[in-house]
């Protein structure tokens, strides 16, 4: 597995979370992920919600990572200097904050966290579901067969 990881340091300012998606898409793109692709989009909110999380809950520095493997997943990650494990929280009714983590376990096919120097990082992974095959063209009344036999 060839693998490509590029990694942003982000600041502890609440002002780094819009920083950080726009080079995420700018990453993205490069990387052959379209912007206008449903992977794309889920990708962006994911280092949304992680890079607010790091930054409004930790007041530190943090640095994001991208990783880009060569059948298509990418793996996120964050890393702060807090050594506080993440906690997932339940938000309620117009409740402003409280559903990022739910966000990502929603969006991420993995996601967790393990100790980074004397901080922690949290990561997902998101795999690259394979374009769909087209539909056969079919002339109208013809018969379809389904090659089987």
């Amino acid at each position: 597995m060839q693998v490509l990881q590029v990694q942003l340091e982000v600041g502890p300012d609440p002002a780094e979370v819009g920083r950080a998606r726009r080079w995420a898409r700018s990453r993205l793109a490069g990387s052959g992920i379209r912007e206008d692709e449903p992977l794309a989009e889920t990708l962006v909110l994911i280092i949304s919600e992680l890079v607010t999380n790091a930054v409004v809950h930790t007041g530190c520095p943090a640095v994001l990572r991208m990783l880009f493997a060569a059948e298509g997943g990418v793996r996120v990650e964050v890393a702060d200097a807090s050594d506080c494990p993440p906690r997932p929280r339940r938000a309620h009714g117009d409740d402003t904050n409280g559903r990022g983590l739910e966000l990502v376990d929603g969006l991420a096919d993995r996601w967790g966290w393990q100790p980074e120097g004397l901080g922690k990082s949290i990561w997902c992974e998101v795999d690259r579901a394979a374009p769909a095959a087209p539909a056969p063209v079919v002339a109208p009344g013809a018969a379809v067969t389904s090659g089987i036999g």
